[in-house]
């Protein structure tokens, strides 16, 4: 194998560049070079290209590990489903170009599309370029895989930040609600993570909403009102995808949303929604709080097992494309968790296929009466944000990379 590619797409995640020096690492080692696109498939077709093998030989390359949001940059660029179309013969022109024997595409569900598609392209051209998918995802909603790389950071994150959320509030002697927006579309998985702020000696966040469960208005007034019976501060965690019965955003019940470029509604605000209401409902003191782009970009946050593990998908994938790219082509590396304890995980390589535009929605069994989590859910979670890494500070802040997205000349 003589050059690889690898590109980032998709919604950054805290380890996101773990994966890519993985790649990039393993690469080195087996004497492989490695390029990167900048900002995805849509910046590789306007040529923007890095060296990256010139990057994994700096001395402190290893900071890309703990360095937030996506290096090499990203995009939301969806290929066209005809293969035949004129974009296709212009891709692996510019892969030839570039003596590309292999490309890594480093995302989530939208991202493995695309993996999907440059594989069976390939395979109607003829070529014996390796298409790879490497996971990623906060939303944990990738099916097949126990888990995504990004996930465990997140969780780690909203934990925390949840549970300081709680103790801020429930400092004052007069009732309050507080209400803490969460990311997750059509998966709760990142609001159930709320759950792991918890203590024994404090039940908040006493509401958690997911958008697997329909959301009922009159229901979610009369929970407010009876968790305010056993505690003066009641904190209410809620997934920005929740929606009532008839498939209406709660997020649109005061304003119309936009859509991105795959069709997905950009959502935010139910929370705020949810504020105005209980104050018209209740009249108690109702605040709202929308966590945003830090569940997923924080860098001082990182669970160390994720890392660990976004690094070893990289390195995994590369390895299985050079013992046989002919199998490897078109597949996702996915984690298979062991039974029982400890907690140990096993990788493994699957059709892209059986991946891209599917859903692993969070389970039905572990969602108590609509708006609480199950305690075995804590069993799966845990063993995902264990670890700190080593943060290098620099000025009193997180020494990073700097990011190479958003050039305007190829830099190859």
């Amino acid at each position: 194998m003589r050059n690889i590619i690898i590109g980032q797409s998709g919604g950054p995640t805290a380890v996101i560049n773990a994966s890519l020096y993985g790649i990039a690492m393993e690469a080195r080692e087996q004497g492989v070079h490695a390029y990167g696109m900048v900002n995805g498939i849509e910046g590789f077709l306007e040529d923007h290209v890095v060296n990256l093998s010139d990057y994994s030989r700096m001395k402190d390359f290893d900071l890309l590990k703990t360095t937030p949001a996506a290096f090499l940059g990203s995009c939301r660029h969806k290929l066209p489903e005809d293969i035949d179309n004129a974009v296709y013969p212009i891709l692996f022109k510019k892969f030839e170009d570039l003596e590309i024997d292999a490309v890594f595409y480093i995302g989530g569900n939208d991202s493995m599309d695309t993996v999907d598609k440059l594989s069976r392209a390939a395979k109607q051209f003829g070529s014996d370029i390796c298409f790879v998918g490497v996971p990623k995802t906060i939303d944990n909603d990738l099916p097949v895989t126990d888990h995504t790389p990004g996930y465990g950071s997140t969780a780690k994150f909203v934990a925390a930040t949840v549970r300081d959320i709680v103790w801020d509030a429930g400092v004052y002697e007069h009732p309050v609600v507080t209400i803490i927006e969460l990311m997750g579309r059509n998966a709760g998985w990142v609001t159930a993570a709320s759950m792991l702020a918890r203590t024994s000696y404090e039940p908040n966040p006493m509401l958690i909403y997911l958008p697997e469960e329909f959301f009922d208005v009159t229901d979610f007034i009369r929970d407010v009102k009876a968790a305010l019976k056993e505690s003066n501060s009641v904190v209410v965690c809620v997934s920005e995808g929740i929606r009532d019965n008839t498939g209406r955003l709660v997020c649109e019940y005061e304003e119309e949303s936009v859509k991105d470029q795959f069709g997905h509604k950009m959502l935010a605000g139910c929370a705020a929604v949810l504020e105005r209401i209980v104050k018209r409902s209740i009249g108690c003191k109702c605040r709202s709080i929308e966590l945003n782009l830090p569940q997923r970009c924080t860098s001082i946050m990182i669970s160390a097992t994720d890392s660990d593990e976004a690094e070893q998908a990289g390195r995994f994938a590369l390895k299985n494309a050079l013992m046989n790219s002919a199998e490897t082509c078109g597949k996702m590396v996915i984690f298979k968790r062991s039974e029982g304890k400890p907690y140990h995980i096993d990788l493994e390589m699957i059709p892209v296929g059986e991946v891209c535009n599917k859903e692993k929605l969070f389970p039905e069994k572990w969602i108590i009466n609509g708006n609480d989590i199950s305690t075995e859910f804590l069993d799966y979670v845990r063993p995902l944000i264990q670890g700190e890494n080593h943060i290098k500070f620099e000025n009193g802040i997180p020494k990073i990379m700097k990011p190479v997205y958003n050039k305007n000349q190829s830099m190859r």
